[in-house]
């Protein structure tokens, strides 16, 4: 068993080098106060003592962290199966090492947003898919810590990296629309929300309007189509629908999450149902195919791109730089191998 050992301080170094603490403090922080022969001395002896920097008292003292927090929408274990929030990561992470910056993952505590960003030691935070305000906004507020959203609510107090989401999915819905599919599924995304109640500035409520929009042009009635509301954004959820999918009559599902379609797509397939000749699929996020199955006709938002800009966003507030509001990431539709003209 490995005992303990007593961490070395500037203490230690100090006493054996006969120097001061503050002598010492400034051979590792501010050279340029202390003479050559005397910082010599103070940095052979710390190496003979293997002392190690404590850098978290040097953070604390320059009052930084060098830290970002990513702020996930659902349970770590569910976030990390789902390839697009994981390009984000991916996207995140390389601004942040560029800056000599960690990046910390930062899951709900015990179901809790509030208590997540509460215990939260981090310069910045950075969210996915919600709205912030209400009681987690005014606790960003009090401590004064930048917020940057990915997929994120409009919202005049903080920055949102975002598609132009009414758009894609008015787009994502025409692209159906104008094959003649009339029987219709959408399979919605949760809708996140730091406040108490949800309201209509979201990234669910927007594709929803854009789905209207389509809908509306080509006459088709909103009470026709089979909403599925109550699916997690998970391979899994996506199987579980399948099986109601299968049975609602619908000859195109419209679905505002690849990794959802696929789970659909793994159903229909061990349960006989062909894409597209039989239901077809349109996804939205455009990851790499998934367990297997067909590659998705979808919507491509480049998800490494999303966390790259709202990351260097992020270090331009911290950094003392205006920013009026983070630019509009482009998309645009694939065409892949899962949506065709219905067979009747």
């Amino acid at each position: 068993m490995q005992m303990n050992r007593k961490r070395i301080t500037i203490a230690d170094i100090a006493r054996e080098a006969g120097y001061s603490k503050t002598a010492v403090s400034f051979a590792f922080n501010a050279p340029e106060r202390i003479g050559a022969a005397a910082r010599e001395k103070i940095l052979e002896t710390a190496r003979a003592l293997n002392y190690i920097p404590d850098q978290r008292a040097r953070n604390f003292s320059l009052g930084r962290q060098l830290t970002l927090g990513f702020l996930l929408p659902q349970d770590l274990d569910i976030c990390l199966a789902n390839p697009y929030i994981v390009e984000v990561m991916r996207g995140l992470g390389k601004i942040c090492q560029d800056h000599g910056y960690m990046l910390s993952i930062i899951p709900p505590i015990n179901d809790s947003i509030y208590e997540a960003v509460k215990k939260a030691t981090v310069d910045g935070l950075v969210t996915m898919g919600y709205l912030v305000s209400g009681g987690v906004g005014s606790l960003v507020d009090l401590m004064a810590t930048p917020l940057v959203m990915i997929d994120g609510g409009k919202d005049e107090n903080f920055l949102s990296v975002n598609i132009d989401e009414e758009k894609a999915s008015f787009m994502q819905m025409e692209r159906v629309l104008s094959l003649g599919h009339r029987r219709l599924a959408v399979v919605t995304l949760p809708a996140p929300t730091l406040t108490p109640k949800a309201d209509d500035r979201g990234i669910v409520s927007r594709r929803l309007s854009g789905y209207r929009a389509a809908l509306g042009k080509y006459d088709v009635p909103l009470s026709s189509v089979r909403f599925f509301n109550n699916t997690e954004t998970t391979f899994d959820d996506g199987y579980r629908a399948g099986c109601e999918i299968m049975e609602s009559g619908a000859t195109c599902v419209v679905t505002m999450s690849d990794i959802q379609a696929y789970g659909i797509m793994h159903y229909l397939r061990e349960h006989g149902v062909r894409v597209p000749q039989d239901i077809s699929i349109i996804g939205f996020d455009n990851i790499c195919p998934y367990r297997g199955e067909k590659k998705l006709t979808t919507v491509n938002q480049p998800a490494y791109e999303k966390g790259r800009i709202a990351a260097l966003t992020m270090f331009d507030l911290l950094e003392g730089r205006t920013v009026e509001s983070a630019p509009l990431v482009p998309f645009s539709i694939v065409e892949g191998e899962t949506l065709c003209p219905p067979a009747n």
